[in-house]
């Protein structure tokens, strides 16, 4: 076609050149793009943490802002922001029956006010990565088992197990502490956790399950992440990190401990830990999907064809697997039995990745603002103070009164 229907489109996925992203965008120009007269040009290249100031930049016309995108990836939180009479609902072009394709939580996480402005493209979890060489001498001399780490009560024997075998080192360092223990406690059936932008402090299953973490903290057996925990399974400085399953991309071939040597990751994998006998097995989930402003019908069409080709069954696995996120066709997840996964890492995330969607039901980000802010001042003075707490405990101050202490400082953010 002469006068090709032109789609702007800005992403977060790799802001190097070749983007698995920009790979799949090449190809839908060159072929079904082609034949439909579609073409698709990316505008920018961002992060999931930067693109919602940027949107709201541009929509304001600050000096240097770029121009509004046609498509763009966005979490839940900016596109509402944005105000969602601006989106396109994707309900317009796809039916019931299209969307019945999908994951089912990953479909729901999009929905706001009943519409589907948020179309899900990829989804990450968070799951416990483990350095395969260090725990093989671990289970070697304990006979630990990973099957321990489906509860958090085995999970806490484990790491308390650890910290005695290796003289005093912490398992596993945690990024998102404050979702393990909503999860743990919504597991519990506490109900409501929130009040304004903090939590409610009078509920006692939030409180019973924070001050579970807390002890293992002051004990020494579990550390908060000084940003990734990667950073911490990759030194040696712990066994095992809990955070984002799409941090795989950031594990490496060989761990380097601190006097140099080095020895294979041998990268194990574990799910989420839930509450012992939990009826309701839960898994968070984040990752952004894609949006659309609202312009031309002919643009909201060809911006539906485009969804269309990237979540088809093989591509969307293909597109998972590059960026080591979660398929989000039903299919495609199906699929992962007999993919052909270059490396045993992979292989052993995506199997987790299926056990965990077929066990769990995922839960969505709670979009509070101001709460990010409030959590981020409380990880910074456990940080200060995790360190000394084990040689606190050891100079006679009691288990309860540290832990009691973590749970003021929780407080104190209210």
């Amino acid at each position: 076609p002469k006068d090709p229907t032109m789609l702007s489109i800005w992403h977060v996925y790799g802001e190097q050149a070749d983007s698995p992203m920009n790979r799949l965008l090449t190809e839908f120009n060159d072929t079904v793009g082609r034949e439909k007269g579609i073409l698709l040009n990316v505008t920018n290249m961002t992060n999931s943490a930067a693109i919602g100031g940027q949107l709201q930049d541009a929509k304001a016309g600050k000096p240097g802002a770029l121009d509004l995108p046609d498509l763009f990836s966005a979490h839940s939180a900016d596109a509402s922001a944005l105000g969602i009479e601006n989106l396109v609902d994707w309900n317009d072009w796809f039916t019931a029956e299209d969307m019945a394709a999908y994951v089912p939580g990953f479909v729901q996480d999009g929905i706001i006010d009943g519409q589907q402005v948020v179309f899900p493209v990829s989804k990450s979890t968070q799951l416990i990565f483990l350095n395969g060489s260090q725990y093989a001498r671990f289970a070697a001399d304990t006979g630990a088992q990973l099957s321990t780490l489906a509860t958090w009560d085995g999970f806490f024997e484990m790491a308390g197990a650890y910290r005695q075998w290796s003289q005093g080192k912490p398992f596993c360092a945690l990024d998102y502490p404050l979702r393990l223990v909503e999860l743990n406690a919504l597991e519990q059936g506490s109900g409501k956790l929130y009040k304004g932008s903090w939590y409610d402090l009078t509920n006692e299953t939030f409180r019973a399950s924070w001050m579970e973490f807390a002890r293992a903290l002051v004990q020494g057996d579990i550390l908060i992440s000084d940003l990734y925990s990667n950073t911490q399974v990759m030194t040696g400085e712990t066994l095992a990190g809990l955070g984002s399953s799409a941090a795989i991309l950031y594990y490496n071939d060989f761990v380097t401990y601190p006097d140099n040597t080095t020895e294979p990751t041998d990268l194990l994998l574990a799910p989420l830990p839930h509450a012992a006998g939990t009826a309701t097995p839960l898994m968070p989930q984040a990752g952004v999907g894609l949006c659309a402003f609202k312009t031309t019908g002919q643009k909201a069409e060809a911006a539906a064809v485009f969804l269309r080709w990237l979540t088809e069954q093989q591509r969307n696995l293909e597109f998972a697997a590059d960026t080591g996120y979660m398929p989000v066709s039903s299919a495609a997840f199906d699929a992962i039995a007999d993919y052909p996964f270059e490396q045993q890492s992979y292989q052993r995330l995506y199997d987790v990745y299926n056990e965990m969607r077929i066990q769990n039901t995922p839960l969505s980000e709670p979009g509070i603002v101001g709460y990010h802010a409030k959590a981020k001042t409380l990880y910074d003075s456990l940080r200060q103070r995790q360190k000394d707490y084990p040689q606190r405990l050891a100079d006679g101050e009691t288990l309860e009164a540290l832990a009691e202490e973590t749970w003021q400082l929780l407080c104190d953010n209210a």
